[in-house]
């Protein structure tokens, strides 16, 4: 009996770390608990279909083998949505990089609310400084016209077009 009064009193004092209790034909020994290992998640950034743009997303569970190639889901960190993803063609196409074009200044026109654009015009906006491509053009709710224009330094930017 003085062993099962010596193991209460050693639990009672134990730290705060996590004790587990073996007990071998009447005796009670104390055995580290086993520790979780957090997993490392793994993410990639792609295209998502809910928010219309790329974010990053989290590869869940293990890759299945199926006739289209290895599939496995992807849970978008900013929406929460999941999507089933092909490993495959993921890997071809960071294999095919798209290097990204250089807009030159002397190569755009110099952006003036005044005219008008077309969707590949590049501009230079002179109180930026920065040089960038029309993405798209957009009726605004006041029914006058803008451009979306992606911007090297400023990123997207909408901006006036035709203003009488």
């Amino acid at each position: 009996m003085p062993t099962v009064k010596a193991a209460k009193a050693t639990t009672e004092k134990a730290p705060k770390a996590k004790k587990a209790a073996k007990v071998v034909e009447g005796d009670v020994e104390e055995v580290d608990a086993p520790k979780k290992t957090k997993r490392k998640a793994k993410y990639m950034v792609m295209y998502s279909p809910f928010l219309m743009k790329d974010t990053k997303h989290e590869l869940i569970g293990e890759p299945t083998e199926t006739e289209n190639g290895r599939m496995q889901w992807a849970k978008c960190a900013v929406s929460r949505h999941m999507q089933m993803v092909n490993l495959d063609t993921l890997a071809s196409n960071t294999e095919k990089k798209v290097t990204e074009i250089k807009l030159a200044r002397e190569d755009s026109k110099e952006y003036s609310p005044k005219n008008a654009y077309k969707v590949g015009d590049v501009l230079y906006h002179k109180a930026w400084d920065d040089v960038g491509i029309v993405r798209a053009k957009e009726v605004m709710s006041n029914g006058r016209g803008s451009v979306l224009v992606h911007f090297e330094k400023n990123k997207e930017k909408r901006l006036i077009e035709n203003f009488k």
